[in-house]
């Protein structure tokens, strides 16, 4: 069937509560208001007040109810407005979830997720507009899924939930009214660290997560018109990296560029740059290209932000250099 993308996420929500009464979810605007991007429609009359739960706006306290809920036994799901909200909770989020396993001798467990849209959504200015995926991904502990498409949100969120490590689970904004077909299996689930080949080829490979994934596929189909054929790799899960799939496309097309929205220093593209490199060094021919958002806080104007965010110009640009053809 298909579904936009936050009625897949809705969907998975509401197929895990209704199996499991432990599951609860709790954020700014959740219920009454159905979501701030409507994504918890009608789950408010569906399971009460009681497990869709508004919260004060107080990222920092409600992410750590939801970490306390989880120590004792439920499944708390964590929405926060915008990630870049998550910042306020940042002692939360990555300090006690990602190392009380560690820290009580593996006594306490986190099953937690926390979920809301990341990245840049049009004229939000510089404070709602970063890239979250790489700065998250650097803590033990925290595992990172950032899906491209209705499907694999459904399949990975519905994993995530069941998962008793803390999720950070992460949405485009701009992507929410996405529709794609959705699978009807009674119980979807895809699991956590595996990449999804999206489109063959041989002359060099794409990489390219959530929104940026679509740039990469339409990246490819200009490459394809001018005679190259690029083979396109959605990662799905940042962290853990599905470094293998990725190692054998590059060992197939001795050429990589990857797509990422996060800023250049210290990126998700950074990361696989140096996978590549370690596991692939002699296979390729040609240094591995990288298109991001400049070093630069998000600007404000419409122009500004149509050069801020990566396009499928500059990802046709960049692989043509690693194919020598300019």
């Amino acid at each position: 069937m298909e579904l936009q993308l936050r009625e897949a996420i809705r969907a998975a929500m509401t197929e895990e509560m209704e199996r499991d009464e432990d599951i609860f979810l709790i954020g700014e605007e959740v219920a009454e208001y159905n979501g701030a991007y409507k994504v918890s429609q009608g789950m408010l009359d569906q399971f009460g007040a009681s497990r869709v739960v508004d919260t004060p706006i107080s990222e920092l306290g409600f992410a750590g109810l939801g970490i306390g809920a989880a120590m004792n036994g439920l499944r708390p799901i964590v929405e926060f407005m915008t990630f870049n909200f998550s910042f306020v909770a940042f002692d939360q989020v990555i300090n006690n979830a990602p190392n009380m396993q560690y820290m009580s001798g593996g006594q306490f467990t986190v099953p937690i997720v926390f979920r809301g849209p990341n990245g840049s959504a049009g004229q939000l200015g510089a404070t709602h507009s970063n890239s979250t995926e790489a700065l998250y991904s650097n803590f033990p502990g925290l595992k990172v899924i950032a899906p491209s498409n209705p499907d694999d949100a459904k399949g990975l969120l519905k994993s995530a939930i069941r998962d008793d490590d803390p999720v950070v689970f992460l949405e485009s904004e701009q992507m929410y009214g996405l529709k794609g077909d959705v699978s009807e299996d009674e119980d979807y689930l895809l699991p956590i660290g595996q990449a999804r080949i999206a489109r063959e080829g041989s002359d060099v490979t794409l990489i390219g997560h959530s929104k940026m994934y679509h740039v990469a596929m339409e990246a490819a189909d200009h490459l394809s018109e001018q005679g190259y054929e690029a083979e396109v790799i959605d990662p799905r899960t940042i962290k853990p990296l599905d470094t293998e799939t990725i190692v054998r496309s590059v060992m197939k097309t001795n050429r990589l560029v990857v797509v990422d929205e996060s800023n250049p220093f210290s990126s998700v593209a950074s990361e696989v740059t140096h996978q590549v490199q370690d596991r692939a060094f002699d296979y390729l021919d040609a240094p591995v290209a990288r298109v991001t958002a400049p070093d630069t806080p998000a600007p404000y104007a419409p122009n500004l932000m149509d050069a801020y965010v990566p396009a499928a110009d500059n990802v046709v640009d960049a692989a043509k250099r690693v194919l020598y053809v300019q």
